[in-house]
């Protein structure tokens, strides 16, 4: 789940979407950016957890997710980040993720509910075939909504309030402009050459993401969209600042129908 939380939102949306525009003086956004968490607007749209007789189920995950909370493996399917899924019931408050892809882990998480049931914290660590070294962090969430009677303290709605300590490789790329084409590299693996005329290219590295598409909006804006075997993600703009050493990311996630936003520093 926090893959598709934050990897979802970061590697699918916040990873993929760092990327600066084609400005006037050549090349001059050449290099690395890196996200600042401080100034992270998540979105409004809570996600919304059930753990209960025995069954633990996320029904705004996209695909949603319904299987045992015993701890075995569950098959999972129409997910292109995981395959298997197993949630261990830890105590009343606390409860541990693990998914697998073609039997390798992919990512793993612990999350605890604190004692007066509005808050949460969780910790994760998310691999893949591509990345060198697997991306960690923590975040926090805030109740929305309680859950029903008798379920576990997880169970109800819940907004991302933030995350923190996350791992350098999960919030830069590096990016180089040879032309009217646009390149850009991620230590996680991702990766893509694209022309900036609204053109698909392949977008290499990340399992839920298969293409993308540049369109400059102006001499400080583009607008990327993302697609998965066809079917646009995610559409995001990225606006430079006049200075040139921040840009504001606005990301309409077509997946989840939430949007959010946060501002990149060049290194």
């Amino acid at each position: 789940m926090k893959k598709s939380l934050f990897a979802g939102l970061l590697t699918g949306l916040l990873g993929v979407c760092l990327i600066p525009t084609l400005a006037m003086a050549q090349s001059a956004f050449d290099g690395t950016w890196k996200i600042d968490l401080n100034k992270l607007k998540m979105p409004d749209k809570p996600t919304v957890l059930l753990l209960h007789n025995g069954m633990f189920q996320c029904t705004t995950c996209v695909p949603a997710i319904n299987v045992k909370a015993d701890g075995t493996d569950q098959p999972v399917s129409g997910n292109p980040y995981f395959d298997m899924m197993a949630v261990k019931v830890v105590n009343d408050h606390t409860i541990q993720e693990t998914e697998k892809k073609a039997g390798k882990v992919v990512s793993d998480s612990t999350t605890t509910v604190a004692d007066d049931g509005k808050t949460a914290a969780f910790e994760f660590t998310d691999s893949n075939t591509n990345n060198p070294e697997p991306v960690t962090g923590k975040g926090t969430m805030t109740r929305v909504a309680k859950g029903p009677a008798g379920s576990h303290a997880i169970s109800g709605s819940w907004r991302t309030s933030g995350y923190g300590n996350v791992s350098d490789n999960a919030l830069t790329r590096t990016y180089k402009v040879e032309g009217d084409s646009l390149n850009m590299s991620a230590l996680t693996g991702e990766s893509f050459t694209a022309r900036m005329d609204g053109s698909e290219s392949v977008y290499s590295g990340d399992p839920g993401t298969t293409s993308v598409s540049l369109k400059k909006l102006g001499t400080h804006a583009i607008q990327e969209t993302d697609k998965r075997d066809g079917k646009v993600i995610s559409v995001a703009k990225m606006t430079v600042a006049p200075d040139g050493q921040s840009m504001t990311i606005t990301i309409d996630d077509k997946l989840h129908g939430t949007t959010m936003s946060f501002v990149a520093m060049k290194q």
